[in-house]
């Protein structure tokens, strides 16, 4: 069974940590399409999976305001360095930042919403799936970016994902669809190929339990 292989993670996000927010810039405009699929209201909580330097902070805080909870877990110390300092300049009690792999974090609240914005290793570990929606309250919204292989016969481009991906994922494994694993926690996933089918958006709700 796979599970986030931390001592890699934890070297490649030591190398990229401190030009991550300019390399994350193309796809920002993902990163608010993925936020505002989650249909936040104030007054709930989120988690934000693997949240790296914290650059969904804002829209998740936006969204639930100061009476919400966001909740970010990163395994990367440098990373989450980066997203404590993004905290602690704007000042937000309510959002709170755990070190740790998704298959250790010590979640103690219930989510009304999670968001999985580019944490391909993550929905490839059961255990880390499991953990999240052991927190995750029936009929929470979840919403997905990520990457994907695109079809086969655009197999330029599948060579294109593979060399882009390596610096920031330990598996390529589920490539071809990243979310199966999400499929037994979420009744209703809805996945959108974008970006000429090397990336791609999802949203669903959470069941109770997995099927």
């Amino acid at each position: 069974m796979y599970r986030t292989n931390v001592e890699q993670a934890v070297e490649k996000y030591r190398r990229h940590a401190p030009g991550y927010d300019a390399s994350a810039a193309r796809t920002m405009p993902l990163r608010r399409r993925v936020v505002g699929m989650l249909g936040l209201a104030p007054g709930e909580t989120v988690l934000d999976v693997a949240c790296g330097t914290g650059l969904s902070l804002p829209l998740l805080r936006e969204a639930v305001g100061a009476e919400g909870r966001v909740v970010g877990v990163e395994v990367s110390p440098d990373m989450i360095s980066l997203a404590r300092e993004r905290v602690a300049a704007a000042g937000w009690g309510n959002v709170s930042l755990f070190e740790a792999s998704m298959e250790e974090a010590q979640l103690e609240l219930q989510f009304d919403a999670v968001l999985f914005n580019y944490t391909h290793d993550v929905l490839q570990s059961p255990p880390a799936l499991e953990r999240i929606f052991a927190s995750t309250r029936p009929g929470a919204r979840i919403a997905v970016a990520g990457i994907k292989h695109p079809p086969p016969w655009l197999f330029p481009l599948r060579l294109y994902r593979l060399v882009k991906a390596r610096p920031y994922v330990t598996t390529f494994r589920g490539l071809d669809r990243p979310w199966r694993l999400l499929e037994a926690y979420v009744a209703d996933l809805r996945v959108e190929p974008v970006l000429f089918g090397t990336n791609y958006l999802a949203r669903g709700t959470a069941r109770k339990r997995p099927q």
